[in-house]
């Protein structure tokens, strides 16, 4: 698509929402590998940052939805600073976005729900690693899945660390690749209720 299609697409938006299910759409479309990979910015109670990709796995009215071990460090930062940012880049579109605001649980159902959703192995890759934690060797965390497999021959539980994690955007950012670097961006704000938009220099 034309850029300057899509720029007067963002343009005559109102709610950043629906558009960037338009763009993600694209971005399934588009993209060879995780249309739905985000990078995640989340920071100590002292500001100091850390960034990794996730992949994005629901999104509603309460915002975007990840899975994670709270154990984890993005899990032990985001008990200290529930705030964080996601940039999501699908480099075959030129596109990007960047979205930002205050993240909180999701109810242990829907984690529920996820975790049992996922494939045996995973299920297992979780209750079997301490994330973050420094790991002897690859053997050692093979083992550590093997033992898990014999522990629960059927049924897996959901390790009580972990969740599901909901980022409430109050600023979503969308930026289109252009010429000269003479990029088209837009930022949406959330003001009480509404959201406000407005054109940002590049």
């Amino acid at each position: 698509m034309n850029p300057s299609s899509i720029s007067k697409d963002v343009e005559a938006a109102t709610d950043p929402i629906p558009l960037f299910r338009a763009w993600l759409r694209e971005a399934e479309a588009a993209e060879p590998n995780d249309p739905n990979a985000v990078a995640l910015a989340t920071a100590t109670a002292e500001a100091a940052p850390s960034v990794r990709m996730v992949l994005l796995k629901g999104l509603d009215e309460r915002g975007f939805a990840f899975y994670t071990n709270a154990g984890s460090r993005k899990g032990l930062e985001l008990a200290e600073n529930p705030r964080a940012a996601m940039c999501f880049h699908w480099k075959s579109l030129r596109r990007q976005v960047r979205v930002e605001g205050p993240v909180s649980s999701l109810p242990d159902a829907e984690s529920d729900a996820y975790f049992h959703s996922r494939s045996r192995g995973s299920q297992l890759g979780a209750v079997a690693s301490e994330q973050s934690r420094p790991l002897a060797s690859r053997e050692a965390l093979e083992e550590s899945v093997r033992a898990a497999a014999e522990r629960y021959p059927e049924i897996i539980p959901r390790p009580d660390n972990w969740h599901g994690y909901v980022l409430r955007p109050e600023r979503i950012e969308f930026w289109i690749n252009r010429e000269e670097r003479l990029h088209d961006r837009f930022l949406f704000s959330r003001r009480d209720q509404e959201w406000v938009k407005e054109r940002l220099f590049p």
